[in-house]
């Protein structure tokens, strides 16, 4: 037989079964349009980390919504000769508004006011090291941190910006350490050459170094179980200091003299009339029938303090309370210059109004008030309107500093704020 001849033509890649690996053409272009997509959202999500961060308020403060401030807690009224009270007295007041976050500057200069502002964490204690020039705040929340500001007197001169010589010298955060939260950092005095804070979370005095480290060095006779101090949690609210030359002539101020199983912060901690001042050097009261009293200070040989849950401020003679002036709110905050006393005013936080017996709670104020300490009347007063808590005062010359970084009440300039945190020169 002969060989037959195939009609069949040879298989093509198309007849051929397709490997269902392979992607088609739809897929393909699926899978295109997917990583243009996922490209697009890469890049978004780079350009908004770009982007973040950028606001020199939330570098300095550690705190990203630090840049978020509501203008109306920065308004304010003023009462009387407030300014020219002031003005006399050439310095620029430092305030701490704790649950604002807000720290303040107040001065005024060629019969201009001026207020700054910058942000930190829940700020309390606030002291200046004159020696040193540095200020000292207290930022309450955990962990605690101690901010050291230093005046900055001009910015560098670059090839990218030219220098500016800064006359208004603001104070600028140059470190900052951090503590246990249960320290409950609240009030910071220099004494001698050294920086302390009420540990209130441990009922004691606590001396903290430059390195970060802390120690216990003061408490009181009555928080003593068997000879041995119970420092395991807050039991009197031990809360402020008077600064001597020692720690043996100086003074602190509490809420009570004696650990009991209702402790402060409770709703039924009883208060009125309780509150004690205790002396350094024998650990035990030299005056009592305060109320939740704040901000004790030495001035003219004499403790002075706020009698807060009465709206107070006076001084200690002959183991008695001797009330100088009475203010519209709870008060917090002292700091003199010759013969004015600076009083800050808050309002009561409602959950602690049983706290304020001698107040009416409603009509509390948050402001500053300078008095004269010899007559005890109320020269003039600076009110904040929608403000809530302040919680220390502090003075430095106007040559020293005008305040903070950024200005109240007008259009920050970020670009100035910039070039200032970009090339700032401290004055050491």
């Amino acid at each position: 037989m002969g060989n037959k001849v195939s009609n069949e033509q040879p298989a093509t890649n198309s007849d051929l079964p397709q490997n269902p690996t392979q992607p088609s053409a739809f897929s393909q272009e699926r899978e295109s349009k997917k990583g243009e997509q996922e490209t697009s959202n890469q890049q978004q999500i780079w350009e908004k980390h770009y982007q973040e961060w950028r606001d020199p308020m939330q570098i300095t403060s550690q705190w990203k919504e630090a840049s978020e401030t509501d203008r109306k807690l920065l308004q304010y009224e003023i009462i009387g000769d407030w300014w020219s009270i002031l003005e006399q007295c050439n310095i620029t007041l430092l305030i701490t508004r704790e649950y604002e976050h807000l720290l303040i500057g107040v001065r005024v200069k060629k019969g201009m006011p001026k207020i700054t502002y910058t942000r930190i964490p829940h700020p309390s204690g606030l002291t200046v090291d004159r020696d040193r020039g540095i200020v000292h705040i207290a930022s309450t929340r955990n962990p605690n941190q101690i901010y050291d500001l230093m005046p900055a007197s001009d910015t560098l001169s670059r090839l990218d910006i030219p220098g500016e010589k800064r006359e208004d010298r603001p104070l600028i955060p140059v470190r900052s350490h951090f503590y246990p939260g249960c320290l409950y950092i609240h009030d910071l005095a220099i004494i001698g050459s050294n920086l302390y804070a009420n540990a209130v979370g441990q009922n004691a005095i606590a001396l903290l170094n430059n390195d970060g480290s802390y120690q216990r060095v003061w408490h009181p006779h009555c928080i003593e179980v068997n000879k041995q101090p119970i420092c395991g949690q807050n039991h009197i609210q031990l809360n402020s200091i008077a600064a001597g030359q020692t720690l043996e002539t100086s003074y602190f101020s509490a809420s009570c003299e004696e650990i009991s199983e209702l402790r402060p912060g409770h709703p039924d901690f009883p208060v009125d009339g309780r509150g004690v001042i205790f002396s350094g050097q024998t650990r035990e009261p030299i005056v009592g029938g305060l109320t939740r009293p704040h901000s004790a200070r030495m001035y003219q040989n004499k403790v002075w303090v706020d009698n807060s849950g009465y709206g107070e401020f006076g001084f200690v003679e002959n183991g008695e309370f001797v009330a100088v002036a009475r203010l519209p709110g709870w008060t917090r905050g002292l700091c003199f210059y010759e013969n004015i006393a600076f009083v800050g005013t808050s309002r009561v936080i409602p959950r602690f109004r049983q706290y304020a017996p001698g107040l009416e709670v409603e009509e509390s104020i948050c402001g500053l008030h300078a008095i004269d300490v010899r007559s005890g009347n109320i020269l003039g007063s600076l009110v904040w309107p929608y403000g809530n808590q302040i919680f220390a005062l502090d003075w430095v010359e106007c040559q020293f500093s005008s305040g903070f970084p950024f200005l109240a009440g007008e259009d920050r300039d970020r670009e100035r704020d910039i070039r200032l945190f970009y090339s700032f020169v401290i004055d050491r």
